[in-house]
This record gives C-alpha cells, sequence and structure tokens, in this order.
C-alpha cells in the first residue's frame, strides 16, 4: 500500500488555523462550517488557496479573526455570521518574497486585527510555536512588513503564555533604532498595551518599561506623545491597581521640590513608584550599555538613563555610586549625544540628591586621579544642585579644585575645559556666597591661563574672572586681583627655588603679574626677590629665559604695572646689578645668545618706559656700558639693534657729564655697527654716532678728541658713497651734525675724496654745508 505524502508544512499551519476558528467560534451552523473553504464573493484569493500555491516556501502563518457580521438573513438554528463575512487576516512568513504570490498576484487584502474573539485557552498552545518565525522576519526590508510583524507579536505575546516576552523583547529593542518612525511607533504601541493588558505584566515591569520609556526621546513628536500617553495610562493603571499601599502617598501628596528641573511636567505618582520599584533592576543592564560597543545604544541608554533618574528623583540616592561610575565612564565618549544626556543625568542627580552625599563619591575619586570625565560629571552635578544646598560646601568644593594635583594635573585642553566649567558652575549656583572661596577659585583660574593647551580659554577665564568680581561685588577683575594678589604670590613663589623651565608655579608667576595690573606694584617685596633668585647665570636657562621675556611687557608698562605705587627705583639696584648685569655677560651657547637678547629687551623697556629719571639712568650706565657694548659683537641683529638704541639713549641722557676716555671707547665699536648686515642697525648706529658728537662737541676739551675726529672724518665719508641711499643720507646727517666740532679739517677731507665718489651729489651738499658753516664762524 502505498504511504501518502505529508502535507507541506504551509498547509497544516494553515489548517491548524482554519480549525481553531472552528473552535474559536463554537458550533454555528452547518452552512458555515460546509463553507469554511468557500471564497467569499469580491476578497480575492483565499487563505488555502494561497498557501496552497506557495508550497514549501511558506514558513508559519498567523491567524486573526475579524470581528464577524451578522447576517440578516439568517436562518434557523444558524449564528448569523455568514460564511464570508468571518475574514481571515493573515501574514505570511515566507522566506523568499513578501507582498505577492509565486505567480505575481497580490496578497489578500489587509484586514484590522480584533482580539476580541481570540480564545487564550486555545491559540496559547500555538503561541509559542509562531514567535520563532515572526521574529525572523521582523527585521524585514519593507517597513510595512515590519510593523505587520509588531503588531501580530503584540497579539501572540498578548494571547499566549507569556514565556515568550523574553524571546520577543531583544527584537523589539532593535527596532527602537528603526529608521522609519512607524515602525518605532508600533513598538511603543505594543509595549504599552502589553504594560496595560499583558496578564503577567507585573512580572515584566522592569523589562517593557525601558522600552516604553524610551519613546521619550524619540526624535518625532507624535511619537514622544504617544509614549508619554500610553506611560501615563500604565502609570495611573498601576496606581489604581495598588491604591492600599499608595494611601499614605496619594492622602500626603508632596508638591514638586521649587528647584525641580522641569516644573509642570513632573510625573504622576504611579509612573514615578513603577520607575523607582524597578531601577535596581533595570541599571545594571543600562549601566553596560552606557558603554556598548555600538553608538546607537550608547545613546539610547543616555537619554533613558536621563528619564529613569527623573522618575526616580531622590530614590536615585541608593544607586548613586554605580550610577556615577558609569557616567563618569560614559563621558568619555565620542559621540556627543551620549556625553549631553549624560551631563543631563548628572545635573538630576545634583537636583534631587544632596551634595554631602554625591561630594563624598566624587571628591575624593577626583582627587586620586583626576580626569577630565570627573570633573564633567561634578560641573553638572554642581549645575543641578540647588543654592541653599550648596552654600555649606562651596568652600571644600573650590579648595579641592584649587589642589596642586587637580588643576596641575593635565595640560589637556578638555580637562582644562571642564575644569573651568566646575569654576563656572560654582559662581552660577553661589553667586554672591561663593565670596567666601573667591581666593581658591581665582587659584585655579590663574592655573588654567597659565596652562599651554588653554590658549583658546582666555575669553571664558576673563568671564570667569568678572563673574567672580561681581559675586564678591567689586568693580571688575582688577580689584579681585588686589585683594588676593599677595596670598597667590606668597603662595606660588614658596618653590621659586626649585623652578625650572617646566615648573607649573612658573607659568602661573608669569600670568599673574600680567594679569594683574597695577597690583603687581603692591607685592614688589615677593616679585624682585623671586626675580634676582631665578635669574642668576647658575639657574636653568630655559626658566631664565622664560622670565626674562616676561619682563619687557611688565616693563614697558611701568607706571601700571611694577611702578604703579612709585616703588620701582627702591628696587633699581637689585633690578641692574643682580638681575640685567649678570644676564649680559657672554656665555658660549645659543640659549646664552637669546639670553642676552632677552636682557637687552628688558633694558631698553626699562629705559623707554619714562619710570626711571635721568639721574637714575646716568647711575645705572656705569654698570651698564661696559655690557652693552660687549654686546654690539652679538650674532643676533635684534641684540645689536637694542645695543645701539640704548648706547644712544645713554650718550643723550649723560650729555657731557662723561668723562673724555670712557667716550673714546664708544665711537669705535659704532663704526663697526656701519658695516653692519641689517641696515636697520647700521642706520641706528649712524644715528648714535651723531649723539656721541654732540656729546663731544658740548664737551670743553675738545681738543683732546683732536685726532679721534678726523680719523671719524674719514670713515664716515667712506659711507657717504655707500650703495644704500638711506645710508648716505644717514652718514650726510652724522657729517653736519659732526662738522661743527673742526668746519676747517672736515673740508679739507671732503675736498680730498670727492673725485673717489661714484656720485659727488652728497659730497657737494656736505661742503656747502661746511663752508656756510666757516663762513658764519
Amino acid at each position: 500500500m502505498t504511504s501518502r505524502a505529508a502535507p507541506p508544512p504551509s498547509r497544516v499551519l494553515f489548517a491548524a488555523s482554519r480549525a481553531a476558528n472552528t473552535v474559536l467560534f463554537g458550533a454555528g451552523s452547518n452552512a458555515a462550517r460546509r463553507s469554511a473553504s468557500v471564497v467569499p464573493p469580491g476578497a480575492g484569493t483565499t487563505a488555502a488557496q494561497y498557501g496552497s500555491r506557495h508550497g514549501n516556501s511558506c514558513v508559519g502563518v498567523v491567524a486573526h479573526v475579524q470581528t464577524p457580521q451578522r447576517c440578516s438573513k439568517a436562518g434557523p438554528g444558524d449564528t448569523g455570521v455568514t460564511p464570508w463575512a468571518v475574514t481571515t487576516r493573515f501574514l505570511l512568513l515566507d522566506n523568499y518574497s513578501w507582498g505577492n504570490t509565486q505567480d505575481g498576484s497580490p496578497l489578500p487584502p489587509r484586514v484590522p486585527v480584533s482580539q476580541n474573539h481570540l480564545d487564550g485557552n486555545h491559540f496559547h498552545m500555538q503561541a509559542e510555536s509562531l514567535v520563532g518565525p515572526l521574529m525572523q522576519t521582523i527585521a524585514h526590508q519593507h517597513w510595512k512588513v515590519r510593523v505587520a510583524v509588531l503588531e501580530a507579536t503584540g497579539t501572540v505575546v498578548q494571547f499566549g503564555t507569556g514565556k515568550c516576552v523574553d524571546d520577543v523583547l531583544s527584537h523589539l529593542a532593535q527596532r527602537l533604532f528603526d529608521d522609519v518612525p512607524q515602525v518605532r511607533q508600533a513598538v511603543a504601541s505594543v509595549v504599552g498595551a502589553w504594560l496595560l493588558e499583558l496578564r503577567d505584566r507585573y512580572s515584566f515591569f522592569h523589562k517593557l518599561i525601558p522600552l516604553l520609556l524610551s519613546g521619550l526621546d524619540d526624535e518625532i513628536p507624535e511619537i514622544r506623545q504617544s509614549a508619554a500617553s500610553l506611560w501615563q495610562q500604565v502609570g495611573l493603571q498601576w496606581q489604581k491597581e495598588n491604591e492600599e499601599d499608595l494611601k499614605d502617598k496619594l492622602d500626603f501628596a508632596t508638591p514638586p521640590p521649587p528647584h525641580y528641573p522641569q516644573q509642570g511636567s513632573r510625573p504622576g505618582l504611579g509612573c514615578r513608584e513603577l520607575v523607582f520599584r524597578n531601577l535596581s533592576k533595570i541599571l545594571p543592564g543600562l549601566c553596560r550599555d552606557l558603554v556598548d560597543w555600538v553608538a546607537g545604544t550608547r545613546v539610547k541608554a543616555a537619554q533613558l538613563l536621563t528619564v529613569l533618574l527623573l522618575h526616580a528623583e531622590d530614590h536615585a540616592t541608593q544607586h548613586l555610586e554605580p550610577l556615577l561610575r558609569a557616567l563618569q565612564q560614559a563621558c568619555t565618549d565620542e559621540e556627543a549625544a551620549v556625553v549631553s544626556s549624560c551631563t543631563k543625568s548628572a545635573e538630576l542627580i545634583g537636583t534631587f540628591v544632596s551634595p554631602e552625599v554625591f561630594l563624598k563619591l566624587i571628591l575624593p575619586p577626583l582627587s586620586r586621579c583626576p580626569s577630565a570625565s570627573g570633573l564633567c560629571i561634578l560641573a553638572a552635578v554642581l549645575r543641578g544642585c540647588p543654592r541653599e544646598a550648596l552654600h555649606p560646601h562651596l568652600q571644600s568644593i573650590a579648595t579641592e579644585l584649587a589642589h596642586t594635583r587637580v588643576c596641575q594635573a593635565s595640560e589637556n585642553k578638555l580637562y582644562l575645559h571642564y575644569l573651568l566649567l566646575c569654576v563656572r558652575a560654582l559662581l552660577a549656583v553661589g553667586r554672591e556666597d561663593c565670596s567666601v572661596c573667591s581666593l581658591p577659585l581665582l587659584q585655579v583660574l590663574v592655573a588654567i591661563l597659565a596652562t599651554p593647551g588653554a590658549a583658546d580659554l582666555d575669553q571664558e577665564v576673563q568671564e570667569a574672572v568678572s563673574a567672580l568680581a561681581e559675586a564678591e561685588g567689586a568693580q571688575g577683575p582688577q580689584d579681585v586681583y588686589r585683594k588676593h594678589v599677595a596670598a597667590l604670590m606668597e603662595t606660588m613663589t614658596a618653590s621659586h627655588a626649585d623652578w625650572t623651565g617646566h615648573s607649573p608655579e612658573l607659568a602661573q608667576f608669569g600670568t599673574l603679574v600680567t594679569q594683574a595690573g597695577p597690583a603687581v606694584g603692591e607685592v614688589l617685596h615677593h616679585v624682585m626677590p623671586t626675580l634676582r633668585s631665578c635669574l642668576q647665570p647658575t639657574r636653568d636657562p630655559p626658566m631664565r629665559l622664560k622670565l626674562l621675556s616676561l619682563l619687557p611687557r611688565l616693563l614697558l608698562r611701568a607706571s601700571e604695572t611694577v611702578d604703579s605705587r612709585g616703588q620701582l627705583h627702591s628696587h633699581l639696584e637689585t633690578l641692574v646689578s643682580d638681575i640685567l648685569v649678570p644676564n649680559l655677560q657672554w656665555h658660549a651657547g645659543r640659549t646664552a645668545a637669546a639670553i642676552r637678547t632677552a636682557t637687552m629687551s628688558c633694558l631698553w623697556a626699562l629705559l623707554s618706559s619714562g619710570a626711571l629719571s635721568a639721574e637714575q639712568i646716568l647711575e645705572a650706565q656705569g654698570a651698564l656700558m661696559p655690557q652693552v657694548l660687549t654686546v654690539l659683537e652679538e650674532e643676533s641683529p635684534t641684540a645689536r639693534l637694542l645695543s645701539c638704541r640704548v648706547t644712544n639713549l645713554f650718550l643723550e641722557t649723560a650729555g657731557d657729564q662723561r668723562e673724555p676716555e670712557q667716550l673714546l671707547r664708544i665711537y669705535p665699536e659704532l663704526l663697526k655697527r656701519l658695516d653692519d648686515a641689517s641696515n636697520e642697525v647700521r642706520l641706528t648706529a649712524a644715528t648714535t654716532l651723531a649723539t656721541w658728537l654732540r656729546c663731544v662737541r658740548r664737551d670743553d676739551s675738545k681738543a683732546y678728541y683732536q685726532g679721534d675726529i678726523q680719523y671719524l672724518y674719514r670713515e664716515l665719508l667712506v659711507y657717504l658713497d655707500d650703495p644704500e641711499p638711506a645710508v648716505q643720507d644717514a652718514i650726510l646727517e652724522v657729517l653736519k651734525a659732526g662738522a661743527a666740532l673742526s668746519p676747517e679739517l672736515l673740508l679739507e677731507e671732503t675736498e680730498s675724496v670727492l673725485h673717489k665718489h661714484r656720485s659727488p651729489a652728497r659730497c657737494e651738499q656736505l661742503l656747502q654745508h661746511v663752508q656756510a658753516l666757516a663762513a658764519a664762524r
């Protein structure tokens, strides 16, 4: 006897669905039972015919029954349901195609799902077998298919045994990342329905709540509104079901805190209690998702955490340690959205949790191992903290931030940015209360400004200093510096004997003296000893170079900085003898040459600032002039130029008060500079020679210089024929200035070289000037 072939799986499952329909609706009429395979007019291809066409390519069929329509001509014994009024909506899970049959005919019209007549006592027997095929198709390429699968899954789980909830949750969670809003809307609707109607929903609250709350941060407003509406219904239903447990909280409802972040949008009591009671089960997985390797998962987890903390309020205190640890780790994320959500969560912690609690968990780890993420979280919780709660802790926070292990821990720009945010958060929340901790806060701001990596933060730091001045009731930043400059200077310079070119205190010292302005004049008793000690030739050359580069900026505006109190003259000897002269001495090496150049800049700034009187300049030049003339031979053109300028200023100040021997040692060095490679140096040297000649002309012992004047005339006449017209003009002015010393001698020397010059024009001008001068005498 030949065995009969087994029917295709699709036909078996569809037959099962037909049998289920028959049982679902009871006995019914004989006509209805006989017409189970009859095609209703206009209904197109029936499920049975479609299943037979697909054959083995069909994986499964899910049957849903629409609400029956009563027949107006029901006979005796009939149920009133026509054979064609019971329309089967089915979802074919095809491995190869969706939307058309194999012969190209379309699927039957889509019919809305109705759950009114599903009999859980029978359907649950098949529900679990349908979950697998549904989950295989939930990521289908067509969004309408994905929506249909989600809706079918909602029905299957709703009327299943409840065991399959865990099997579908991960798939539904993945649909939260779907690019199509309708799919995400379907997830919210399905999960909301489960939270409201699932028989075992209390067992799955901690798994379903995150899926629904994720919709509250969706980018589509309609989805956010739908999720919020469903969540409100869930909370109200749970509140009603647990009214006895919540009696005290309902009768004595607490108003929202005055510092609540979103006034008027506080979740209901049922929603808050649901989150609070399930938070311990949700947080571990959520914290793991915050560091997931998929960026989208991290973003969703960070957004969800903000919503959970908004519901948990002060109940988050018992979970604070793992929360802060997870947030600190998440703040290192490369995704800006993750960092933004985490900072919002930290602000909520600051809002609802006592500072006494969270500071004990934040400050000690920050002190042991400072990090940018730790400062980011601290700044966020401070921003969210109420002013009255933060007030007792202002001093301790500011002191911890000002400690060297924190404010000098890193030169990373991000670290400095978050450190600045901590200061600004304290100022924004504490306002006038910050006057009690203004000194450590200013110390932090100076440390930030002094760090090389903070070049882009200057404007923000200046704004913070202005805010600090406002908190103290000062008129401006300069008043803040004046108030604290002595204490800051004393702290910074305490270790100056150990400074090197890389010491943070050195950079802070430089920043303070440049930012403090007139206040520097009040602490010269700290500044000058520090400079004298650090600028000795035996100290670190890079450090000396940095300080010598700093001094000209102070000395050029001496009346607004170091001499604001008119006390610089009392430190002049220290400045000249112990600082400038030792650093002008020649030593081999490029660094030593750079130090001499920087020292010449300091000297020129001091002399040209107007802070010294003529007597003070004359007093200083005796020790400085030999070193200045030595610098004329430096390789650096800047050093040579500055040396010429300083020499010229010394000559102008001294006039005829210098000894002839001192004057005679100067002009040969200046003559050499007329051959300098730099035209600017040559022109400055010419100007200085003119000043030298005027000094000699005013001297009573002009005869003592007769031989030197003749030599000088001859040398200068050579440069009167220089290739550079500017040099020729400068030399002509020099000779005119010195013609009064010996007009006859100059006339004789000029006539002797007139025929040797390529262009006699300037010689002729000089002859005319000398002849007129001689005639006048």
